[in-house]
């Protein structure tokens, strides 16, 4: 079957430090990962693309493909990938790159990685990658007819960045840049000033992610901000949550929810990440779970479509 959403990405090994001295060594992680299992708490059947290293857990890529998850856009690298720091200070996260490891680019996947029945599938999610490998995919992209693409940027957003930002984003629908990612001058004081700058071509979605303070997206489309705060059951590990966020988002879009929804349902799914070490909690939780959590915290409302919209 073709997957409902394709996430172009990396699957590395991260060492986990936070702020007060707790450690989480060789974990399982990439964004995809997360990404991933923010799509199957929804039922969303989600396809990987990216290279592997030798030492990736494969249990975890097993129960990956238990919850629904298809792999065959993954290919062996053919030797230990990618191990990176993932230093927490705050709500800000920093990652570095551990020493003697591939190159960003060399662990990220090329345009000719996507298998051919893919290109019919209804979306595409563009994790944290280098930028010139982000816009190779996007200009891919750019000649399948009608997809939904969304993209979480890497390089950060400057004012000397800002106009490349803006050319790149000409070939997506949605951004998701993250409070260390968006650092235009105006960006935290007045995001209402800065997140329309972004816009370019088709894009619609700007979405502002603030972590505990939650965020704030804007329509291009509509000319219109939501705001959103964050809701947490318990918080154990920020780890994954941009990414869940992401797409939660994306697969709530998919399913013709309207914007203020697919907020509420990304915000649950971001949830959920946080509440367990590494993938634990996104590994329990069940869709159940997931629509228990919306309906406590946002009642039971009727969600009007954005697709005759788009």
């Amino acid at each position: 079957m073709t997957p409902s959403i394709v996430l172009f990405g990396n699957l590395l090994v991260d060492d986990v430090v936070f702020a007060d001295g707790r450690t989480r060594m060789g974990q399982p992680g990439g964004a995809i990962l997360y990404g991933a299992l923010g799509a199957t708490l929804w039922n969303a059947r989600p396809g990987l693309v990216s290279p592997v290293g030798d030492d990736y857990p494969g249990s975890i890529l097993q129960i990956l493909q238990q919850r629904g998850a298809d792999l065959r856009g993954v290919r062996a690298l053919g030797r230990p990938g990618v191990r990176t720091w993932l230093l927490y200070e705050g709500q800000l996260r920093r990652l570095i790159h551990r020493l003697g490891c591939p190159t960003h680019e060399q662990v990220s996947p090329q345009p000719e990685d996507i298998p051919s029945d893919w290109r019919n599938a209804p979306a595409f999610h563009l994790a944290p990658m280098p930028f010139e490998v982000q816009r190779s995919l996007l200009q891919t992209l750019r000649r399948i007819p009608a997809p939904f693409v969304s993209i979480d940027p890497h390089l950060e957003v400057t004012e000397e960045t800002l106009s490349d930002w803006r050319d790149a984003l000409a070939d997506a629908d949605a951004f998701f840049p993250g409070e260390d990612e968006l650092l235009l001058e105006d960006a935290q004081a007045n995001p209402e000033g800065a997140l329309p700058r972004l816009v370019n071509g088709r894009l619609r979605f700007v979405v502002f992610k603030r972590g505990g303070k939650g965020g704030i997206l804007y329509d291009a489309q509509q000319a219109r901000f939501h705001t959103w705060v964050a809701h947490t059951e318990s918080v154990v590990d920020q780890t994954g949550a941009g990414d869940a966020f992401a797409t939660g988002f994306v697969c709530a879009y998919l399913d013709g929810l309207s914007v203020e929804a697919c907020v509420q349902r990304a915000v649950v799914t971001a949830s959920v990440a946080v509440e367990g070490w590494g993938t634990d909690a996104l590994f329990s939780v069940r869709r159940a779970d997931a629509e228990a959590r919306l309906q406590q915290w946002y009642g039971r409302k009727e969600a009007r479509t954005v697709r005759d919209e788009r």
